[in-house]
């Protein structure tokens, strides 16, 4: 057991802690998707913009170390859940000014800093905060605690500004998203003040998570320069780094026109759905879907292995984006067509994407596994984000049929790279062994 002052149950603060960690990457990366849509930008800025806020996770594996060095973990957690606060209240102001969108965007750049470095600082007090026993025991908690923050926002939220801006609610917001919007965020800065105090009052303070004052800055930067040139030193790199950027390049083009598409008007060769229904579709049951994709995956690598399944669970994930040819095609009025097909898409996204983070952990293997897993990551972050940049202009070029047509195309080079990554996976990587009793 690890030894802290003021021991209390994790059931306190890691469902807490985690539905924290939940709420700003979401909020970053769908629902200012939804928000800007709904002010008026066109979907090449819309795309521009929210891909560029991946940044940080692409690069947060540069500034961890500094978290390690300078104060505690515990520290860490509460100052960037403050600085999230401040800016969730920062966007919520900035709406119904005449420069929304570049105070907004300054506010957004603050929450995708403060939430990645969040990341680092609630993984490594999750380590440090409980035993080896019970991390094994809550890991199940923390994952359900962060998907039932996508669900939140991603669905709750969407569908309440659908209401709103319907004047379901408030009859006065009829049609008036720059209100409606505005409170969604004024919400979201309530609920993430108060989690903020919560933590203060909350999360232990183990004995263990204190500052590194054995370490210098110099010493730490040495081991993190090495650590970068170990992982790319390692076996098969060129065909790893090729799989990692290329695995989901159809599915990064997708992720930021998905919304836009449901959104537009019939006559623009969208699906003409409101928010309560984009939220309710996308929002809820996609993402039950893409949760229960990622369970029935687990079990399947358990078993099988990861060389067995890579290759089916490259063309689930890739595949299902041709609903969204479909789609494009037919624009079916019937709401249930949509949801099945989102959901079908999600389901495969959910099903691919355990093939795609057991690789990651693949790769990590070695003495600086944590550090590469990390790496890994942020690669697979930047793999999302230039993809995503120049989606917006070549929807707007094609129109929203040839574009989908475009991103299956785009499925094909992950496709290949897990054909080729495949022949190079021992056999036995991934099952579930069963502990022999002495």
């Amino acid at each position: 057991m690890k030894k802290q002052t003021g021991k209390r149950s994790p059931w306190a603060w890691v469902p807490t802690l985690y539905f924290a960690q939940g709420l700003p990457y979401v909020a970053v990366m769908t629902l200012a998707v939804v928000m800007f849509k709904d002010l008026g930008l066109d979907n090449d800025k819309i795309a521009l913009y929210t891909s560029w806020l991946y940044l940080p996770w692409v690069i947060k594996p540069i500034w961890s170390p500094i978290i390690d060095l300078i104060k505690t973990k515990r520290m860490w957690v509460i100052l960037m859940q403050t600085f999230v606060s401040v800016a969730f209240a920062g966007i919520a102001f900035s709406i119904p000014t005449t420069f929304f969108l570049q105070t907004c965007l300054a506010f957004f750049w603050l929450m995708a800093f403060s939430s990645a470095t969040h990341d680092i600082a609630a993984d490594g007090f999750y380590m440090l905060g409980l035993s080896e026993g019970d991390q094994a025991l809550f890991v199940g908690i923390r994952n359900t605690a962060y998907r039932l923050a996508t669900i939140f926002v991603e669905g709750g939220l969407v569908v309440l500004v659908g209401f709103l801006a319907k004047g379901s609610i408030v009859p006065g917001w009829k049609g008036n998203y720059v209100v409606t919007w505005s409170a969604c965020f004024f919400l979201l800065a309530a609920i993430f003040l108060g989690l903020t105090i919560w933590h203060s009052i909350a999360l232990p303070k183990p004995t263990s998570d204190v500052s590194r004052e054995n370490i210098t800055f110099k010493q730490l930067m040495r081991d993190f320069v090495m650590t970068f040139v170990d992982f790319f030193k390692k076996n098969d790199i060129g065909l790893a780094l090729f799989f990692i950027l290329t695995y989901r390049l159809g599915e990064s083009q997708l992720l930021k026109l998905a919304i836009p598409f449901m959104k537009d008007p019939i006559d623009a060769g969208g699906l003409g759905l409101g928010n309560e229904h984009i939220g309710m579709i996308k929002g809820t049951v996609g993402v039950i879907a893409l949760l229960v994709g990622g369970i029935i995956g687990g079990i399947c690598i358990s078993k099988g292995g990861l060389k067995k399944w890579i290759i089916p669970m490259a063309l689930a994930i890739n595949i299902p984006d041709a609903f969204y040819v479909y789609l494009a095609y037919a624009q079916p009025e019937n709401i249930w067509a949509i949801i099945g097909c989102v959901a079908g898409e999600q389901l495969g996204y959910g099903f691919g994407f355990t093939a795609f983070t057991l690789y990651l952990v693949y790769i990590a293997r070695g003495a600086f596994k944590t550090a590469h897993y990390s790496i890994g990551t942020g690669l697979m972050a930047l793999g999302m984000m230039i993809p995503g940049m120049f989606a917006g202009k070549i929807q707007m070029a094609m129109g929203y049929p040839m574009f989908f047509i475009f991103v299956c195309i785009c499925t094909l080079p992950g496709i290949l790279a897990s054909i080729l990554v495949m022949r190079r996976l021992p056999a036995s990587f991934g099952i579930k062994t069963k502990e022999v009793a002495e």
